[in-house]
């Protein structure tokens, strides 16, 4: 092997990136009578994670990566560097998605990372550090309620117990799919501590397209709020009930996304922004008014002191409820995550980079959850983001980056992490 050329020597094969992009998105595919597009609906450790989960375990040995699984499911191809004693370079992101999902959220940075092996192959470039590529188990959350899953068990953040008995929907839990779906690994799931880790990922907003470039360089995560609320009243006949009488549920659950909206407009917390994703009435019948109600709110603020303040707001709301309408109400935590910043001398290693390539970037903060802000409690860490069309839309099958932004993206990850695993 030679040794490395200058990052603005090195670029990937796009259009085999995009042949990989594209295949893989099969995997999973449905038609989404919403759009009249094609979607990608890849829930992790269902039959369809499995299939793409095999389809890059094979990509990345035909690259000639050592591939191991760990036991939470993550898994690993390593390409040696010429010092085994140097912690590793690491790259990579997730391959789930969610129920109505896209191409590139997630597969970009993975599938990404192989090709950049590929291009060191092809070019014969050694390196000091051994490069790694990862995909984690579970980033999305919409399987099994905690988002990150996999690289917060790795981090240490969460316990491989606690992963193992999160359950679905119908009762299937982490563990029991694991198995079922044969990627149960034996590696131990607190990998080896990275040298970095930088994440090449799809922006899933519109500030890079605003600014007219392809690149961002993230500077951090805010924080993430997940919580259900379940509310209860009392069923009962909704012609014979009078309003006064009534112990409505479903009421107390519209008051509540009201006021969920009230705050992020208000402007006294910051700049907070409020989701209710999931939302549910029981008995769910049209004469009977509802005995109880379920819903999920996501909170996103990019100040912890502000956030705290919300979910503190939040909280005191919901105990009026019994003098408002009758209903109790009561939160589950489901996730949490302050805010994470990214490190500082990655960040200016990747905005040199693309000084060196020529690409134009801004710097901006991450409005969603990626694994690398679980990786970042471990090692230094930082993320590439790659701009969208249509506004960046994202979690919809017209999620949409264009092969030229995608290439882009691609060449800062490989000229970037070669100058990482020379260091």
């Amino acid at each position: 092997m030679t040794e490395a050329p200058s990052a603005s020597q090195v670029r990937v094969n796009r259009d085999r990136l995009w042949r990989t992009l594209m295949e893989l998105k099969e995997i999973g595919g449905y038609a989404d009578e919403a759009t009249g597009l094609r979607g990608v609906r890849r829930l992790s450790l269902t039959d369809e994670d499995a299939q793409a989960r095999r389809r890059v375990v094979a990509w990345m040995e035909e690259a000639g990566l050592q591939v191991r699984v760990d036991r939470i499911g993550n898994v690993y191809g390593s390409r040696a560097g010429s010092d085994p004693s140097l912690p590793c370079v690491l790259m990579g992101s997730h391959i789930d998605t969610v129920a109505t999902g896209g191409a590139f959220d997630g597969t970009l940075g993975v599938l990404g990372g192989i090709e950049v092996i590929r291009t060191l192959n092809e070019h014969n470039v050694a390196t000091r550090r051994t490069i790694e590529v990862g995909f984690f188990t579970e980033e999305e959350g919409v399987r099994f309620g905690t988002d990150m899953l996999g690289s917060a068990v790795t981090s240490g953040r969460l316990t491989l117990g606690y992963a193992f008995a999160l359950a679905d929907d119908h009762g299937a839990t982490v563990a029991e799919e694991l198995v079922r779906i044969g990627f149960d690994g034996d590696a131990h799931e607190r990998r080896p501590v990275p040298y970095a880790y930088i994440e090449c990922h799809i922006e899933q907003g519109p500030i890079l397209a605003a600014a007219g470039v392809d690149i961002g360089i993230v500077t951090g995560v805010q924080s993430i709020s997940w919580q259900r609320l379940d509310l209860r009243g009392e069923a009962a006949h909704a012609g014979t009930t009078p309003i006064e009488h009534r112990a409505d549920a479903g009421l107390a659950a519209a008051i509540v996304i009201v006021e969920v909206r009230r705050m992020c407009d208000s402007g006294d917390f910051g700049r907070l922004r409020g989701t209710i994703g999931k939302f549910a009435l029981q008995p769910s019948q049209t004469n009977v008014i509802p005995a109880s109600a379920s819903l999920t709110i996501d909170l996103r603020n990019p100040d912890d002191d502000a956030m705290t303040a919300a979910e503190a707001h939040l909280q005191a709301f919901i105990d009026t409820l019994p003098d408002r309408c009758g209903v109790t109400g009561t939160l589950h935590r489901m996730a949490k995550t302050a805010v994470v910043p990214f490190d500082v001398d990655v960040q200016k290693l990747l905005g040199d980079t693309a000084d060196d390539l020529g690409l134009g970037y801004v710097a901006t903060m991450s409005g969603a959850g990626h694994d690398a802000q679980e990786i970042a409690a471990i090692c230094p860490t930082a993320m590439v983001f790659v701009a969208g069309e249509h506004g960046g839309i994202s979690h919809t099958p017209r999620e949409y980056s264009t092969p030229t932004a995608c290439g882009n993206g691609i060449d800062v990850l490989a000229n970037a992490i070669i100058r990482l695993a020379n260091q």
